[in-house]
């Protein structure tokens, strides 16, 4: 039997790509705006050259047989590049499972005749095919880690800018809740700062942090001792009202550390600190 089967599907090729081709386009099982259809019938193309290419009698309905290394290896990087692209699970199940009934409907034509060879031959197929399903769905979830990872990292630098708001002045507004993770961005991201424009004073803005508890105030803590190190005065500002009384209530002591109520006061501080004047220009009077 399988010799049988695996002459007619090698033989059909042409047959079974033209098919699994219309059924993606009447399926709508793409998105144009992602991805091409002369991109998704090079990919189908691909596909099912390496998948005849190796199979034989001994591997049908065996996923794991080393010979579909190449077509396991075919499908990853798809579903990993179509995650990506922003491809549902869904979209790249139905590309997949667009491929084996193109195959089983060939059988169906060939085999009309012997339908216990043809049950027979399906079953296979649907256990070998289960097994590929598999391979992407795990490869679809890794990419769209990735893509939540780099992602996270990206809003990560955006939301802690470091500004050099005066010569010798940088400020660092804090926006959002602060974990060990950010807290690592923002120290790298101030301290790296510091070094390259041997600024001296350094204001943290907290007005944008939603709340402070001990972990907060520890995170804070080592943040302005790092930049200690680096030889700049930190200041903290936008100390709240309610943060200031959860902090006494917390018992945290940050005596040792210049706190402010807002941005301007801090501002002020450096002007003082550097001993800095800024004046508005009188206008003179009309003669």
């Amino acid at each position: 039997m399988g010799s049988n089967i695996i002459e007619i599907l090698k033989n059909s090729q042409s047959t079974i790509l033209e098919n699994w081709s219309k059924t993606q386009a009447s399926a709508m099982s793409f998105n144009d705006d992602l991805i091409s259809s002369q991109e998704i019938q090079e990919q189908s193309e691909e596909l099912i050259t390496a998948f005849l290419r190796n199979l034989n009698e001994e591997n049908l309905g065996n996923g794991d047989a080393p010979e579909f290394d190449e077509v396991v290896e075919s499908l990853s990087d798809l579903s990993i590049s179509r995650a990506k692209l922003g491809f549902s699970p869904k979209e790249t199940s139905v590309f997949v499972n667009g491929m084996k009934n193109a195959i089983i409907d060939v059988l169906e034509a060939q085999l009309i005749s012997q339908p216990a060879q043809l049950y027979a031959a399906s079953k296979k197929l649907n256990y070998l095919f289960d097994s590929f399903s598999i391979v992407t769905f795990e490869t679809f979830i890794r990419g769209r880690e990735e893509v939540i990872i780099r992602q996270t990292d990206e809003i990560s630098e955006i939301s802690t800018p470091v500004i050099r708001v005066w010569e010798g002045i940088l400020a660092l507004p804090i926006i959002g809740t602060l974990d060990s993770a950010r807290t690592q961005v923002v120290m790298e991201n101030l301290l790296e700062a510091i070094v390259e424009t041997g600024s001296s004073i350094a204001i943290l803005d907290i007005s944008g942090v939603p709340a402070v508890d001990s972990l907060v105030a520890q995170h804070l803590m080592k943040t302005v001792a790092a930049t200690r190190l680096m030889g700049a005065e930190c200041v903290i500002s936008g100390i709240r009202p309610e943060i200031a009384q959860t902090i006494v209530h917390l018992g945290i002591d940050l005596s040792n550390i210049i706190t402010k109520a807002s941005l301007a006061h801090a501002l002020r501080f450096s002007f003082q600190s550097l001993k800095l004047e800024v004046r508005k220009q009188q206008t003179p009077a009309n003669r």
